[in-house]
């Protein structure tokens, strides 16, 4: 199936100009508040004592968008850090929000701070980017306002403003990341709007696939680490389905490699996970569509994922 042909916005064959994007970019709209969902959240929770004593909540930067787009706000990044900084313990980077609509990416990073963290404060600095996309979030959008899909763009003189604050925000800490989790959503409107737009925009066929009904997990497959990803799915499970493969044993048209989990080259395919040069990482997907799951099952899975990545890390440091 040519996607192409379906979507409003572009000639079928022709890749985007400056034109279209522009003509994308007026169609968005403000749908939710990232200040009143988001920031004034992340402000709750680090008043807790328990949060409070352990972690600060800093700003790491900000987009500049107010000025350039029609209805948009300044928006400032975010993340949690230990206070407790120390080079014996592992390091453990957690990101949601890349694709800003996927929202239990965001309000699971946030549910760990306040429910986890603690917990891990003995053997773990952590470091919690929890919306990386703002704009995204509040116009429900995989893309940022130039159309640029952030998490394609975590490399080099990155184009997109997201990906770019958050790895020199990581790099400016001159810290080595252990493990890695970054926290996503694979949602029904990835085939109604998102895939369709990418293939009109660059003039591409993307053969649509089958939306998976439950939870999967992609690995990196210069470091997939099975055992790893085997232990995030069997801490997953217990709160949530896993997803199923289609009738080619694949995930999103990828060969699973095992239970509930495929592999991706995320450092090549510019992906959140690959730009930390990370021993471990796991990048997580959610279905929120699934007649199974409802808003607070799928943030519980996303807090799941994070505890089991953690914990066969602290494992693997004590042998």
């Amino acid at each position: 199936m040519n996607n192409n042909e379906a979507y409003a916005i572009g000639i079928p064959g022709q890749p985007w100009t400056d034109s279209e994007k522009t003509q994308w970019l007026n169609a968005q709209s403000i749908k939710r508040s990232y200040v009143e969902q988001v920031v004034e959240k992340a402000q709750g929770i680090a008043a807790l004592p328990v949060v409070s004593e352990l972690l600060d909540l800093i700003q790491y930067n900000e987009l500049a968008y107010k000025d350039v787009i029609n209805g948009a706000s300044d928006y400032p990044l975010l993340a949690f850090k230990s206070k407790n900084w120390s080079s014996e313990k592992s390091t453990v980077l957690v990101t949601g929000g890349v694709h800003g609509y996927e929202t239990s990416g965001v309000h699971g990073a946030l549910a760990f701070v306040e429910k986890e963290a603690a917990s891990y404060d003995k053997d773990f600095n952590i470091l919690v980017a929890f919306c990386v996309s703002p704009w995204g979030y509040e116009t429900i959008n995989r893309w940022n306002p130039l159309a640029i899909d952030p998490n394609r763009s975590f490399y080099e003189n990155s184009p997109a403003p997201e990906s770019a604050a958050l790895m020199n925000f990581v790099q400016s800490l001159a810290i080595k990341v252990d493990v890695h989790v970054d926290l996503h959503e694979t949602t029904d409107t990835d085939n109604s709007e998102f895939r369709p737009a990418l293939a009109a925009r660059d003039a591409e066929t993307h053969d649509n696939w089958n939306i998976p009904d439950g939870f999967y997990l992609v690995g990196d497959t210069i470091k997939p680490h099975d055992d790893f990803q085997r232990c995030v799915i069997e801490h997953v499970e217990k709160v949530t389905h896993i997803a199923p493969t289609d009738d080619d044993g694949r995930l999103i048209g990828v060969k699973q490699t095992q239970f509930g989990v495929i592999n991706y080259a995320t450092t090549e395919l510019g992906l959140c996970a690959g730009f930390s040069n990370r021993e471990y990482c796991t990048t997580t997907e959610v279905y929120p569509d699934s007649p199974l799951s409802n808003e607070q099952n799928c943030v519980d899975a996303q807090v799941a994922a994070i505890v089991g990545a953690m914990n066969y890390v602290a494992r693997q440091a004590k042998l």
